[in-house]
């Protein structure tokens, strides 16, 4: 598993080997299932717009 986490920080995230050891799991985690999403590949669980966060008047 960390050998594809390695993988998937250094190629398609774009960084160092160094600074993907040393990012914590749950981070890296995170940022691979970004870029899923950005991709395309995977979709969010629940869609949130931004009249769902910030009532109306404000």
């Amino acid at each position: 598993m960390f050998t594809r986490l390695l993988y998937y920080g250094t190629v398609h995230l774009n960084r160092s080997e160094e600074e993907t050891w040393l990012t914590p799991i749950g981070l890296l985690m995170d940022l691979w299932e970004c870029h899923k999403q950005f991709l395309g590949l995977a979709k969010p669980k629940r869609e949130v717009f931004i009249e769902d966060v910030i009532p109306d008047g404000i």
